[in-house]
């Protein structure tokens, strides 16, 4: 019994790995890459060899190439194996109309965090309707219908 219960252990541990598991998502070493392109010098069809299909293309007076890298991996036990950030890079190539590199701009998990957002709220042009507006509404409603057959009031 006791060689059976060694066996069952040896195998448990052997199965353990001290490698965390990382998820990769987007382009290898990205960093890397972007260092490569050469403004003014490296087309369309370079970056496409380089860094391969864009994650996102927009097209506004120029060409928008969006290119992501995101490495995650589980944290500790002692943290539940929350999920912890390790690489996130964005790199935004602007092309011209001939497909030349023009602008090149690179951001990292440090020069996200030190973006400024703005802080102004959008707000809402017809909302007429108070919270107590509403309640005192329903309650008119269900009084004027109290089997819930008519049309409710829009």
């Amino acid at each position: 019994m006791k060689k059976i219960l060694y066996i069952f252990i040896f195998l448990f541990i052997a199965n353990c790995t001290l490698n965390k598991v990382v998820n990769h998502h987007g382009v290898h070493f990205l960093e890397k890459k972007h260092d490569e392109l050469v403004l003014n010098k490296t087309n369309a069809n370079d970056i496409v060899k380089i860094f391969g299909p864009p994650s996102t293309i927009s097209t506004f007076d120029n060409d928008v190439w969006i290119y992501i890298e995101r490495k995650i991996t589980k944290s500790s036990l002692l943290k539940f194996g929350k999920k912890k950030l390790l690489v996130n890079n964005v790199s935004i190539l602007e092309l011209n109309s001939k497909g030349l590199l023009v602008k090149k701009d690179f951001f990292d998990k440090e020069k996200m965090n030190k973006i400024n957002f703005s802080k102004n709220e959008t707000q809402v042009l017809n909302k007429k309707d108070s919270f107590i507006y509403n309640v005192l509404s329903s309650i008119r409603h269900k009084i004027n219908d109290p089997l819930g057959k008519r049309k409710p009031l829009e």
